[in-house]
């Protein structure tokens, strides 16, 4: 019997002897020999290198002026005092800028002093993956983007923007093309000039490239078509000319190509009814692009949103299986030479908020319901077609065409039904603006376009 409870108690004896070495053993580590509380030591903050400081120093500053004491300011720009704009990540346990992104965005934003320029020790910044600019070269300080040694920043660099630069001009050096790492290039509302080089295609991992807004010339280069996994393409509002290359086919992901406000010629090329991600196809105000509508095939493009075809000096008719596109909810065609009959199927096309049709040569009877017209209100437009007329329907008619059964005579349209005050004829140019900054409709379109989405959003 006492050897049984012998046993019991040895397993209890043995734990209290495990705590009591536990408990020492703690007070131990936090008190000294004389029992005074020990404050363990904090790891130090990572290091940053002083190359990097003195490259991060001088390339901001060369941006903002000489008065700016980065040093003085920021002495620990990757910890205790980050500068606006300025991000950084841990290498091997040591800080490096990563991102840098000067102009007025916020308001303690880094901004360019008036004669601000480019720096070498830009391209010292051996881990940077994003560089941004706004506004930063007004036209009172013209400067070029440098030509040399972006090849330093090849294997990191992933981001280069320059927005809003009336003062950056020149020519896009064809070094850029060397930055293997680049995944987004834009370069929006600058004074760029010359032609798009043809190196920009060897970007391999490039998914956006936007040039819009600049005075580029030449034609669109064959070698975009190597950017195979290029999402946004945006070439809008410049001086390009030629033909639309069909190397373009390859583009299988893009879900983006705008090309408006250019002097493109050659016509509307088959191969993008082979572009099944495509959602928004944007070529209007190309007045010499010329051509007809592809008859069949429309059907393929089940992801395409926008189709702004106007003012590009389209002939011949539109063609019925247009209403075969599910996801269609703009179409423009307006300010084009289209003639014959309207299709009656386009009022049913499922996603359709906004079409545009005036300003050609159609003919015939509309053939849309009253329902439509109500629907739509002013995101329809058929005015200046003087063959169109429309059936008699009780609730709605369209803006600016006459009864069929009246087509003899003018058609009575007053400012209620959308003349001016002094009698001329409302715009309805389904035309995006010419400024790239914006995905928006001059004037009346806005309720267009953006009704439609407030309509999708609610």
């Amino acid at each position: 019997m006492g050897r049984a409870r012998g046993g019991r108690l040895l397993p209890v004896l043995a734990a209290l002897f495990v705590a009591l070495l536990l408990i020492s053993g703690c007070a131990a580590e936090g008190e000294d020999e004389e029992g005074s509380p020990v404050v363990a030591a904090e790891e130090p903050e990572a290091p940053m290198e002083d190359k990097q400081k003195a490259a991060l120093y001088a390339a901001i500053g060369s941006f903002v002026g000489k008065a700016w004491n980065g040093s003085g300011l920021f002495p620990d720009p990757c910890g205790q005092t980050p500068i606006q704009g300025v991000s950084c990540d841990l290498f091997n346990g040591v800080w490096y800028p990563t991102v840098v992104s000067i102009g007025p965005v916020l308001d303690n934003s880094l901004q360019c002093a008036p004669d601000a320029r480019f720096s070498p020790q830009l391209f010292d910044l051996r881990r940077l993956k994003s560089l941004t600019f706004y506004a930063c070269f007004p036209a009172a300080n013209p400067t070029t983007i440098p030509a040399a040694s972006w090849d330093k920043l090849s294997g990191t660099l992933e981001t280069l923007e320059f927005r809003s630069n009336p003062g950056l001009s020149g020519a896009i050096p064809a070094s850029l093309g060397r930055l293997a790492s680049l995944r987004s290039l834009v370069l929006v509302d600058n004074n760029l000039t010359g032609a798009v080089p043809s190196e920009l295609g060897g970007l391999a991992k490039l998914r956006r490239l936007v040039l819009s807004g600049n005075g580029l010339s030449g034609p669109v280069p064959a070698t975009l078509g190597g950017l195979k996994g290029l999402l946004k393409m945006d070439l809008s509002n410049n001086r390009l000319d030629g033909r639309i290359p069909p190397e373009l086919a390859g583009l299988e992901s893009l879900t983006l190509l705008d090309l408006r406000n250019n002097s493109l010629t050659g016509g509307l090329p088959d191969f993008v009814l082979a572009m099944p991600a495509l959602q928004d196809l944007l070529l209007s105000s190309n007045p010499l692009l010329g051509g007809t509508l592809m008859q069949r095939g429309w059907e393929k493009m089940a992801s395409l949103a926008t189709l702004d075809l106007s003012n590009v000096g389209l002939a011949g008719a539109i063609p019925e299986s247009m209403a075969a596109m599910p996801r269609l909810r703009f179409l423009a065609l307006d300010h084009n030479r289209l003639s014959g009959t309207v299709p009656a199927k386009l009022a049913a096309l499922p996603s359709i908020g906004a079409m545009y049709l005036n300003g050609n040569n159609l003919t015939g009877a509309l053939e849309f319901s009253a329902r439509f017209y109500q629907r739509m209100g002013s995101r329809f437009a058929s005015w200046d077609n003087p063959g169109l007329c429309t059936a008699e329907t009780a609730g709605g008619a369209p803006t600016g065409v006459a009864v069929c059964k009246d087509a003899q005579e003018p058609p009575r349209v007053g400012v209620r039904d959308g003349m001016d005050a002094g009698g001329g004829k409302p715009e309805a140019s389904s035309s995006f603006p010419a400024s790239s900054s914006s995905f928006g409709l001059s004037g009346h379109k806005v309720a267009g376009l953006w009704c439609l989405v407030m309509v999708m959003v609610l």
